[in-house]
């Protein structure tokens, strides 16, 4: 069977209908919230790839400062 083809008034007359429902928002809301826990996963994985390569290098948090900024780091510490 069929289904009768709807113009496109009716279409957006149901767009306009569905964005207005809690039940969208709501959906929306889900997915706008996964996408931004997922981002901010992908943005720890990126800090955790820079990590082991600076630790790699020898860089700890003691001396991070020194070598990223040599002696100006420890002028500025005093």
């Amino acid at each position: 069977m069929r289904k009768e083809s709807i113009s496109d008034f009716e279409v957006e007359l149901e767009i306009e209908r569905l964005r207005g429902t809690e039940e969208v928002r709501l959906a929306q809301k889900e997915i706008r919230l996964k996408n931004k826990r997922r981002l901010y996963m992908h943005q720890l994985r990126c800090l955790e790839k820079r990590g082991k390569v600076l630790m790699e290098n020898g860089v700890t948090l003691d001396n991070i400062e020194e070598a990223l900024f040599g002696e100006i780091g420890e002028e500025e510490t005093e």
